[in-house]
């Protein structure tokens, strides 16, 4: 699973042969969670509040480039890197 993405511990991932909607993986310490990009939801997990606000944060900011990612995995191509939080 390609990390596209690595700030405050957290890390950002998808599966290239991964099911509908959308989404990215994220992985805090021992938390694991799996988060929509069309409104952000937790499909499953959970992290703890404040990781999950930095991840919300993020996912708005790159929403655009998430779902191209989604795509490019989809197509079984290369992943992008995304910028991280400052």
């Amino acid at each position: 699973m390609p990390t596209i993405c690595r700030f405050y511990g957290l890390l950002i991932q998808k599966y290239f042969d991964d099911h509908n909607p959308p989404h990215f993986h994220v992985i805090y310490n021992d938390y694991k969670a799996a988060i929509a990009i069309l409104d952000f939801s937790v499909l499953e997990g959970d992290l703890p509040p404040k990781a999950l606000g930095l991840v919300m944060e993020w996912a708005r900011i790159h929403k655009g480039q998430l779902m191209a990612d989604w795509n490019l995995a989809k197509a079984k191509q290369p992943l992008s890197e995304i910028e991280p939080l400052d």
